[in-house]
C-alpha cells in the first residue's frame, strides 16, 4: 500500500498574490484604455495578462504548485487547445 506523502511546504503569501493580481487587473485596465496603440497589440498585451493571472491563480490558489507530476501534466494538457481556439479567434479581428 503507498503511503501518504509527508513533505510539507511553506504556505504560499496570499496578500502578496492577491496584490500581484490587482495589479495585473489595474494594468489590463491602463491597456484598455490606451487608445494610440494598435488594436493587435492591446488584444495580445490583454491576453497575455490574463494568462498570467490565471497561471498565478492556478499555482497558489489552486496549489498546483506543490502538487505532484501527473496533476501537473493533466492541467497542462489541454493548453495547446486553448492556444488553438485564442489564434482563431484573432484571425476575426484581422
Amino acid at each position: 500500500m503507498a503511503e501518504a506523502s509527508t513533505t510539507t511546504h511553506s504556505h504560499p503569501r496570499y496578500f502578496l498574490i492577491w496584490f500581484y493580481l490587482a495589479a495585473l487587473t489595474a494594468i489590463e485596465i491602463w491597456v484598455a484604455q490606451i487608445g494610440s496603440w494598435s488594436r493587435m497589440f492591446v488584444i495580445l498585451t490583454l491576453v497575455f495578462l490574463a494568462v498570467w493571472k490565471a497561471l498565478l491563480v492556478a499555482l497558489y490558489f489552486m496549489h498546483l504548485k506543490y502538487e505532484g507530476r501527473q496533476i501537473k501534466l493533466m492541467v497542462v494538457a489541454p493548453l495547446p487547445l486553448a492556444v488553438i481556439l485564442i489564434l482563431a479567434v484573432l484571425q476575426e479581428f484581422r
